[in-house]
């Protein structure tokens, strides 16, 4: 079975699932390639207005990376390499994206909501930025971003679990819903996004970004990521 869902509607809202609910959504490296390519398939198919990221399972966004996954030296570069490939996808794609964060948002998973321009946060929302108790320099170059220095040292040095109000407050998420309806507000707003001139939203998008150079900056993150990884002081 699938570990991920792709699909498109008439409205031209790209929705991507992530498909493993028995492991609360952890990725491995099989979904990531397919997550990737999923990326590509949106950002090339003019029919695409916005892309929206959830899951199957309303418990859980994505636990993070798949630490159980049995992996060798170089499978871990690459896994690695796919994530900041990932995270780069999401953040350089140029139409606009929402992530529906429900449940357990954690590591690699928090990183693609943080990546995307919008986040319906769910009221079980439980957020956490583990780059410290893993030893994996990632994080930066999106959260001061969206909140600010002082509230991305604190929740990447920390690696606390934050809810879904205290992510509101720190402006991680920008709207709140109930955990089960939190797939469903992303592609309400997501259709009403969707029914804006393309072009026009995909300027404010483009100047935004490169006012912020947010792209610039994770592109650097990730080289730093991997760089680690090959380090041997990153995920083991």
């Amino acid at each position: 079975m699938s570990l991920t869902i792709y699909e498109v509607d008439d409205r031209g809202v790209a929705l991507i699932q992530f498909n493993r609910e028995k492991v609360l959504n952890a990725i491995n490296i099989e979904m990531l390639h397919e997550l990737n390519a999923h990326i590509a398939s949106a950002r090339d198919d003019d029919a695409v207005r916005v892309l929206v990221f959830s899951s199957t399972d309303y418990m859980a966004f994505s636990a993070g990376a798949d630490l159980k996954e049995d992996l060798d030296e170089d499978g871990r570069i690459e896994r690695m390499q796919l994530f900041a490939d990932l995270y780069d996808g999401v953040v350089g794609f140029p139409k606009p994206t929402i992530a529906a964060c429900h449940g357990y948002t954690v590591g690699g998973g928090a990183e693609v909501a943080i990546a995307c321009d919008i986040r319906i946060g769910g009221s079980n929302l439980q957020m956490r930025f583990p780059g410290a108790a893993l030893g994996v320099p990632v994080g930066p170059a999106r959260l001061v971003t969206l909140c600010g220095l002082s509230a991305a040292k604190y929740l990447l040095l920390s690696s606390n679990v934050i809810k879904c109000d205290e992510a509101f407050r720190l402006g991680l998420v920008n709207q709140i819903s109930p955990g089960a309806s939190t797939e469903n507000a992303a592609l309400e707003l997501a259709g009403r996004i969707a029914g804006y001139d393309p072009a026009s939203v995909a300027r404010i998008k483009s100047m935004l970004h490169e006012w912020d150079d947010v792209v610039g900056r994770s592109a650097a993150e990730g080289r730093g990521q991997v760089q680690a990884q090959r380090e041997g002081t990153a995920l083991k």
